[in-house]
């Protein structure tokens, strides 16, 4: 069965989408069979896998969530070797037509959960809002991993997320974990960021990632060379953060698996 990982943050400009990315890349590349599914509207999953959002021809998420369209109708490739739901500014539509629907918290978790035998993996980069496509994450997620910058009003952000997962678990999935927390764009020169990565680890514990991904311009620029940062520089700083928390999610997964928890 496969693990479901909602990447979420209801702050932007964290390292969100940066994560989804590479992360999948990570994963497949150690072998596991990898799906990203790109909930954004803006697409930025999607074109930093390597795809051209605005080539989609209507083949995107926004089909397969609201048409019924099939995964293998929709389903790209990534030069990255994962497999990826694709999204463009048609997901907006796909978040309006889903109001109506009696279904509309939980379309997603159906999809999702008819390719469970087919991944190890699906990942799923949430907007940086909590709405319609965020909660559909939520509800279809096992677990949800937070990217957060070490800075005060990432603090403020986490704080709203913890909430909305609350509710989550009261409305209809019980079981969301929190997967782990990401310590992104790191700099250990900054004293508040180091103060905050401290209150973290106070707070949160084990549930903070031991792997804390560095400012770096390598991961920067990936993006527009429709690359992960594991392919476009394999030996940048941030391309072996990624290697390193991907291991660290596989042996949290398998943990899981065995029932042994955190």
């Amino acid at each position: 069965m496969a693990r479901r990982i909602a990447v979420a943050n209801q702050k932007g400009g964290v390292g969100k989408t940066t994560t989804a990315v590479n992360l999948a890349a990570s994963l497949a590349a150690d072998g596991a069979r990898t799906l990203l599914v790109d909930m954004d509207p803006q697409g930025n999953a999607t074109m930093g896998s390597g795809i051209d959002k605005n080539a989609l021809a209507g083949n995107s998420a926004e089909g397969w969530l609201v048409d019924g369209a099939a995964f293998e109708a929709v389903a790209r490739r990534s030069p990255a070797d994962f497999a990826l739901v694709p999204a463009n500014g048609d997901l907006t539509a796909a978040e309006v037509a889903l109001f109506s629907a009696g279904d509309r918290s939980t379309r997603l978790r159906s999809r999702l959960a008819a390719l469970d035998a087919d991944f190890d993996y699906v990942l799923v980069d949430c907007p940086p809002s909590l709405n319609l496509l965020t909660v559909n994450a939520l509800m279809a997620a096992h677990g949800v991993l937070i990217p957060m910058q070490c800075e005060y009003y990432s603090l403020e952000g986490l704080t709203a997320l913890l909430l909305t997962i609350r509710g989550v678990r009261q409305r209809g999935n019980p079981t969301l974990a929190i997967e782990g927390i990401l310590r992104t764009m790191y700099d250990p020169r900054n004293r508040l960021s180091r103060d905050v990565s401290r209150q973290l680890l106070q707070h949160f514990g084990a549930q903070v990632y031991r792997t804390i991904v560095p400012r770096n311009v390598k991961l920067a620029e990936a993006p527009s060379h429709g690359l992960p940062a594991i392919r476009y520089d394999p030996r940048c700083r941030g391309a072996r953060a990624y290697r390193a928390l991907a291991a660290e999610v596989a042996r949290r997964a398998e943990r899981m698996e065995n029932g042994a928890g955190r």
